[in-house]
């Protein structure tokens, strides 16, 4: 009798102990998944600035939504005379002349969003950020186009964007500044849901 009681026991103590063991999995599996659905997006910020201006709104996005700054750079300089240097970038654009990059993300498999900035030069993007476009694989990511301008508003810098960036989710509400101000910027991205 007291080894068959000593063997319920037994019993009762293993079954307890699966019981609570299949618990506590079910309650780490779930926790985990709950982690996995609030888990932020990672972010990245590129951008193309000439003059500095592109550089104040990319860093605004930067202090709201916490992302990674990235500077476009490329081989080539342009003269400091503003007529001469709209001249040499107009012949670059109508020429369809891709920059070799001078800077360089290493890992662009990692962000999930990338705000994607530049100034509007002759109603496009600048041929730094296209080939930006032509260096990355975006496939999948979602891309969001910030653009700056001196009064031509954004003109075809996005519907061009949109076309050089293959496979990507490009955000069709774009924000668009004139100059550096960032008027409209913090609500803009509020609306986005990307704030840190």
């Amino acid at each position: 009798m007291k080894n068959f009681k000593s063997k319920i026991l037994k019993t009762l103590t293993a079954v307890c102990c699966s019981l609570f063991a299949a618990h506590s999995t079910s309650a780490q599996s779930l926790e985990e998944v709950e982690t996995a659905e609030i888990k932020s997006p990672k972010i990245l910020i590129a951008y193309y600035s000439y003059s500095g201006n592109t550089e104040q709104v990319a860093e605004a996005i930067q202090k709201q939504t916490g992302g990674d700054l990235f500077k476009i750079t490329a081989e080539g300089t342009y003269p400091a005379d503003y007529h001469q240097m709209t001249t040499q970038a107009k012949k670059e654009i109508s020429q369809g002349y891709r920059p070799k990059l001078t800077s360089k993300i290493d890992n662009i498999a990692d962000y999930d969003v990338v705000f994607l900035g530049s100034p509007n030069w002759w109603g496009t993007i600048t041929p730094q950020v296209s080939s930006f476009l032509q260096s990355y694989d975006l496939t999948g990511k979602k891309v969001i186009p910030f653009i700056t301008h001196g009064g031509g508003g954004k003109q075809n810098t996005v519907s061009d964007m949109s076309a050089q960036c293959k496979g990507c989710l490009m955000e069709p509400n774009p924000w668009t500044g004139y100059g550096n101000s960032t008027s409209g910027l913090k609500d803009w991205v509020d609306n986005l849901g990307l704030v840190k």
